[in-house]
């Protein structure tokens, strides 16, 4: 039980500080943003927009899998973006 309030706790921290610029999500309020909840929309973002420390901040939080998942599905990044995402996360 512990363990789960830590990451709680933890996950409260990263949410804090998502190093992300206003102009990223222009569309929508920064601080609405949950980063699990809306993992698929910030990870397309960042991949087609980000900047260096967004994109580390991607890949440092969320696990390849979803990266993987996310960049393979995608139906809105632009297909320079989909190549070097895709091999930024390749296995």
């Amino acid at each position: 039980m512990k363990a789960g309030r830590s990451k709680q706790k933890s996950m409260a921290k990263v949410k804090a500080v998502m190093p992300f610029r206003q102009s990223l999500f222009w569309d929508t309020d920064p601080k609405r943003i949950d980063p699990k909840k809306n993992a698929q929309y910030i990870i397309e973002r960042v991949a087609d927009l980000g900047n260096d420390t967004e994109a580390r901040w991607v890949l440092n939080y969320y696990d390849k899998r979803i990266l993987r998942r996310v960049i393979s599905k995608s139906r809105c990044l632009r297909p320079d973006s989909k190549q070097l995402w895709e091999l930024m996360v390749q296995k």
